[in-house]
């Protein structure tokens, strides 16, 4: 059961906490940022001073360098950063990267990156893989760097930036740096070897405006500020454990990034584009100014919210809002005799109501003919169902002439594609050709049972 964590509430800013000539903050605390990685929660108050718990990383003795991680049960304050402010953070498993104003307040591109905690496989961008305490600057971004980072995510064990540059002609143009783990690519180097300081993906389109970055356990994705939407790692980008991947030659990681299907007749679908969030091995976008969601990855449990629990490798609407009663319109509040006006819209009321529980219906309908064409579609090509599938005539038109199509199909596939096609459908023929005989000899039996019956 969510629990109020009262210890909040007791406590002024961190300044008074340091200064102990003060003995109370001029107000409550408010907390404006929140995070919460695989050991540790993390949050930033409208002081700019920052708080954790949970796992935190201690010294392990007075006198050594090595880590340990130490649990606390209530929020303690990262004294380190006293006189700055910290503006976003990320944590993953057991590391923490966090973007704090160069000066004592935040002016809008002074950020520099600090880092601390594990990282036996460079997720901290420092240049090794020796653990630390404390927080120690990310050269790469430090308060005279040529580069402006504004985003930050982490995952398991990698980390991913968002940046533009300073002084340019073009500020929006940005670029994405990873570092840390790539054993499933969740780098975008194109390889899957790890990386020890930060490292720009280059396959990403360099007029892009990234707006969002975020991590999976080993996935990451970033969306661009007209609705682009890429996604790199484990199982072509979608965060998937290999018990639940793809079959055929479509199978393994994305080391580089790859472009998702969130394309329509007109281009891209996802438009005004918000966040992007990563789950441990899913995704979902808010896009639409808010209106709309999208997910796609592993869907146990029913992550994905598009009524399904099964995996879905491209974009699937979520359904939102939720058919409930709480999104539903009130009923008009009358005393005595209803207005012409409030008969009006209870009549309204109702016909939007029938219509939403029609949606209901047609999305239940829909849900099970996307599962009945993906099992199709995955029997006949060895290969889930994806928006690209969908033929060109039928994307523009609504026509489908399904001999033209399968001729262009054909003539389009390689011999590996036609070499699968030819046994499906000999298999499919044989099977046929047996179901046929059986029913044939039952046919004859029943013929000769009568005949036999009469002749004795």
């Amino acid at each position: 059961m969510p629990h109020l964590m009262d210890q909040f509430l007791e406590l002024g800013s961190l300044g008074s906490l340091i200064d102990h000539s003060e003995t109370k903050s001029e107000g409550p605390l408010k907390i404006c940022s929140i995070k919460a990685g695989g050991m540790m929660s993390l949050a930033i108050d409208d002081h700019g001073a920052l708080w954790m718990w949970g796992n935190c990383p201690q010294q392990r003795n007075k006198t050594g360098s090595s880590i340990s991680f130490e649990s606390s049960f209530i929020p303690i304050p990262v004294r380190d950063f006293h006189g700055h402010s910290v503006v976003k953070v990320a944590c993953g498993s057991e590391h923490v990267v966090a973007l704090v104003s160069a000066g004592e307040t935040y002016k809008g591109e002074d950020l520099v990156c600090y880092s601390w905690g594990n990282n036996n496989h460079g997720q901290l961008g420092l240049g090794d893989r020796e653990s630390r305490v404390h927080p120690e600057i990310v050269e790469m971004f430090n308060k005279d760097s040529s580069w402006d980072v504004y985003e930050v995510a982490c995952g398991a064990y990698h980390t991913a930036l968002l940046t533009r540059k300073r002084r340019t002609v073009d500020p929006l143009e940005s670029v994405c740096w990873t570092f840390g783990l790539g054993d499933n690519g969740q780098l975008g180097h194109g390889t899957t070897q790890s990386v020890l300081k930060p490292e720009p993906v280059k396959e990403l389109p360099g007029q892009a405006h990234l707006i969002s970055v975020d991590c999976g356990l080993f996935h990451t994705s970033v969306v661009s500020s007209v609705g682009d939407v890429w996604s790199w790692g484990m199982e072509k980008g979608l965060g998937l454990c290999p018990d639940a991947s793809f079959t055929g030659t479509d199978a393994g990681d994305a080391a580089s990034p790859l472009l998702m299907s969130g394309y329509g007749v007109d281009g891209p679908i996802f438009h005004n584009p918000i966040q992007v969030a990563c789950g441990a091995a899913h995704t979902v976008l808010v896009a639409n100014d808010g209106y709309k969601l999208w997910s796609w990855g592993r869907g146990t449990s029913g992550v994905l919210g598009n009524g399904k629990t099964i995996n879905c490798f491209a974009p699937s609407f979520v359904l939102w809002p939720p058919l409930t009663e709480d999104f539903k319109q009130p009923e008009p509040k009358t005393v005595g005799e209803e207005s012409n006006g409030s008969k009006a819209v209870a009549e309204t009321d109702k016909r939007l109501s029938l219509a939403m529980e029609e949606i209901e219906l047609l999305q239940s309908k829909l849900s099970i003919m996307e599962q009945y064409g993906g099992m199709l579609h995955g029997l006949v090509f060895g290969r889930p169902f994806t928006y690209q599938d969908i033929p060109i005539s039928l994307q523009n038109s609504g026509n489908f002439d399904i001999a033209k199509e399968w001729e262009s199909m054909l003539e389009s596939a390689d011999h590996s594609k036609l070499r699968r096609l030819e046994l499906f459908y000999r298999d499919m023929r044989a099977t046929i050709k047996d179901k046929i005989m059986k029913r044939r000899i039952q046919e004859i039996i029943k013929e000769c049972l009568p005949s036999s019956t009469t002749a004795k």
